[in-house]
């Protein structure tokens, strides 16, 4: 199999929002297929965060449902212990049973937390005073008007589409999610960002005429 490596999209950056593309790839074909019966989202995410996997399944399966796809999450389909002790045989089986024949992961790979400085304001220097108090006057506010920390929490993510008869790796996407509001919004926007991609590359394709 050949595979294509993508544009770099670190320049690919939402204007408002708090997710950036980092990378993306897909395989190389001249007939992606972009019509499936049914499609399952499956979040890969620490059972602590049972509630972000949630929110990041229902986000990704309404706007696949929004492009016209018949979409679900897994622990809609299969509940939270979804593939846990089963082999590849059974687990293959149980997808089929379903009628499922494509899956999107949505993978945390990593989340840090770290202090961010954030500097007082900036006053002017002393070629744009003209006497001694707007100098002092400056310096004096820069002083007593430091700066401070704030918290900052990053996400990092990986979502993979999996065509299922046959199984083929068809796309792969890294983004990097920058102090979410909250989890609802990460999961909506990430949702966006990550279907508007696959369109973009013709991994899927707009069967409802909903989205430009």
């Amino acid at each position: 199999m050949k595979y294509i490596t993508v544009l770099a999209c670190a320049c690919l950056i939402q204007a408002c929002g708090s997710i950036r593309i980092t990378h993306q790839w897909k395989a190389e074909s001249n007939s992606l297929p972009t019509t499936y019966n049914k499609v399952l989202v499956l979040g890969l995410i620490p059972e602590k965060d049972r509630r972000l996997q949630e929110f990041m399944e229902d986000h990704v399966a309404g706007d696949l449902t929004d492009l016209g796809y018949s979409a679900t999450t897994s622990l809609h389909e299969f509940g939270p212990k979804a593939f846990e002790g089963m082999d590849e045989k059974t687990a293959l089986a149980k997808l089929q049973n379903s009628g499922i024949d494509a899956v999107i992961t949505i993978v945390l790979l990593n989340k840090t937390r770290e202090n961010r400085y954030v500097p007082g304001p900036v006053y002017p220097s002393y070629n744009s005073v003209y006497n001694f108090w707007e100098y002092r006057t400056s310096i004096y506010n820069r002083i007593i008007d430091p700066g401070y920390y704030v918290a900052s929490t990053q996400y990092f993510w990986e979502s993979s589409f999996f065509r299922m008869r046959p199984q083929q790796l068809l796309y792969s996407i890294q983004t990097k999610s920058f102090d979410p509001t909250t989890s609802w919004s990460m999961g909506h926007e990430y949702g966006h960002i990550i279907t508007s991609a696959m369109l973009r590359g013709k991994i899927l394709s707009n069967q409802s005429g909903s989205r430009e």
